[in-house]
């Protein structure tokens, strides 16, 4: 059905910290709208409460109809252990609750409760609805489409990272809400992935509301951009795709300044004014008290006269600084100021394969015969499941061969963001895990770059499991900074950043001087980042595309 989720004066905050207020929204059938806001700025907190999974501090949210259905799709932490592929499925689209309900439903009409009749029929428009009658169906369809060869009762603990990618692409392709919320949907998808997905926001007739840090994506998708501007403490709404938004956005800012430069001026000014008048006037006061003789009583009526124009005129001016409408001075936005601090250079070799092959399960890697040099700038695409993971890991000499050999050239420090942000999980507090991974930094010099990676004072002392995602990418940036590495490994980095820690990232990587080693299939960021070769895994078979 076509329906309309309407936001009214919505408010969030964390502790006594406020995320946003006096939000105002609409979602209308054919509505991508995408949302934008640093780390924390409250996009996730935004989609749960319009999804009704947490109550609104202030405001409402209403559907009309209200009978309509609302699906929040956030990026999953990670497979629930034991759940198969059809029970994900059933999960993600709804179907396996609307059918709990269903059989409640079906067990109080054969009761004879009262109002069961109508609690059944509701029921059973809702299991329809999404799509229920014929779920097995369309699973077993929507599998083969995007090629998986796994079967629906397999276990999601059991699939690749691709897989598991592959699966969560056919939960939204599956959907059939009124209202989708999406969280980060194009978090580990490979291109085909986020073309296909792109296809699918494109097509839909459900009003949507998306977050994500793809750039690309968001310039393909999105109808109207919501900004949730942290530093400004304001909700920004722009009507058009991104990048008006971004032109919008940098004219309001621009206009923002200039307005507050003007106010300021001309108030500097009015003071100015004011100050000088009072002091001719008191000028004046002084002189005319001054002993002059007695036939001199017209030039000091003349003074006194003169001295209570100039005070006459300090008030004059006085009331127009008053009346000056006042212009708040824009705040400074905090920026990522990142850099990738190089150890000493390795050797002219960093890495070696000759003759490698790993194999995992029914997947096989190469034989893969490579040489990573000193300094070299390598993109690594393809498809999820290709090969990458397995490739760097080959390469690190993290995962062992099946036959072949693998070498890292001397004095290669690696640096991975992967590996770093493992290192921010459980009870400890962040400053007591950073520290233990840069022993020679005294807190004081931790919590300094903790903070210009935006990890402030309410921050480093929580336990490192309670950051967010994006949270713990920061972290994970910031150990890169404090540790020399001349081989930098980064496996996916801007999934979880925000937008722009992602463009600070592209800055620190142009200016990086060691080898880098990146995967990613942000297409902006591959094409902003300044690479020397380019290597394509398809098929478990590694390809110079330089």
């Amino acid at each position: 059905m076509s329906a309309t989720l309407v936001a009214k004066g919505l408010a969030a905050g964390h502790g006594d910290r406020v995320l946003f207020s006096g939000l105002d929204l609409v979602v209308a059938p054919g509505d991508v709208i995408g949302l934008v806001g640093a780390n924390g700025a409250g996009k996730t907190t935004l989609l749960r409460t319009l999804a009704g999974l947490l109550p609104a501090e202030q405001g409402s949210v209403a559907l009309n109809p209200p009978t309509a259905t609302v699906g929040y799709l956030p990026q999953e932490p990670g497979p629930r252990p034991g759940e198969t592929v059809r029970a994900f499925l059933g999960r993600r689209t709804g179907v396996t609750t609307a059918q709990q309900e269903l059989d409640q439903a079906t067990e109080a009409l054969t009761e004879g409760a009262p109002g069961a009749d109508d609690a059944y029929a509701i029921a059973l428009e809702r299991w329809l609805a999404l799509g229920g009658a014929d779920l097995d169906e369309r699973i077993a369809g929507t599998i083969a489409d995007l090629g998986l060869s796994v079967a629906a009762e397999q276990a999601m603990t059991s699939l690749s990272g691709g897989q598991a990618a592959r699966v969560g692409m056919a939960s939204l392709l599956l959907s059939r809400y009124d209202v989708l919320l999406l969280d980060e949907p194009t978090n580990d998808l490979d291109l085909d992935g986020l073309d296909r997905l792109e296809r699918f926001v494109d097509g839909l007739r459900a009003g949507t509301v998306l977050v994500s840090h793809d750039r690309e994506f968001l310039a393909r998708t999105v109808t109207a951009v919501v900004e949730l501007d942290l530093a400004q403490q304001q909700v920004n709404t722009f009507g058009g795709g991104y990048a008006s938004y971004l032109e919008e956005r940098e004219t309001a800012r621009r206009h923002a300044r200039e307005a507050y430069e003007e106010y300021a001026d001309t108030r500097a000014g009015l003071l100015e004014r004011a100050r000088t008048q009072r002091g001719w006037a008191d000028k004046g006061v002084r002189n005319a008290r001054k002993k002059m003789p007695d036939n001199d009583k017209i030039g000091r009526s003349l003074r006194v006269e003169s001295s209570e124009k100039q005070a006459a005129k300090a008030r004059q001016t006085d009331r127009m600084i008053e009346r000056l409408e006042v212009v708040e001075e824009p705040r400074k936005e905090w920026q990522l100021r990142m850099s990738i601090a190089a150890a000493p250079r390795s050797g002219s070799v960093v890495a070696t394969l000759r003759g490698a092959v790993v194999r995992r399960g029914e997947f096989t890697l190469g034989p893969v015969n490579l040489q990573v040099d000193w300094a070299d700038k390598v993109a690594i695409t393809g498809a999820n499941g290709a090969g990458k993971s397995t490739l760097l890991g080959a390469l690190l000499g993290r995962v062992p061969l099946d036959s072949g050999t693998a070498s890292l050239g001397s004095g290669v420090v690696v640096g991975e963001v992967d590996q770093a942000r493992a290192l921010f999980f459980g009870d400890t507090p962040l400053l007591e895990a950073f520290g233990a991974a840069v022993p020679d930094l005294i807190p004081e010099e931790m919590r300094t770059l903790l903070a210009k990676f935006g990890l402030v004072a309410d921050h480093v002392l929580r336990p490192a499991a309670t950051l967010s995602p994006g949270e713990r990418t920061r972290a994970a940036l910031a150990l890169l900074q404090a540790r020399g590495v001349n081989l930098l490994v980064l496996d996916e980095p801007t999934n979880h950043l925000d937008l722009p820690a992602i463009e600070q990232l592209e800055s620190a990587l142009d200016a990086y001087e060691g080898t880098l080693l990146l995967v990613t299939h942000d297409r902006r960021m591959l094409a902003q980042v300044h690479t020397t070769r380019h290597l394509e895994v398809r098929d478990g078979q590694v390809f110079d595309r330089s």
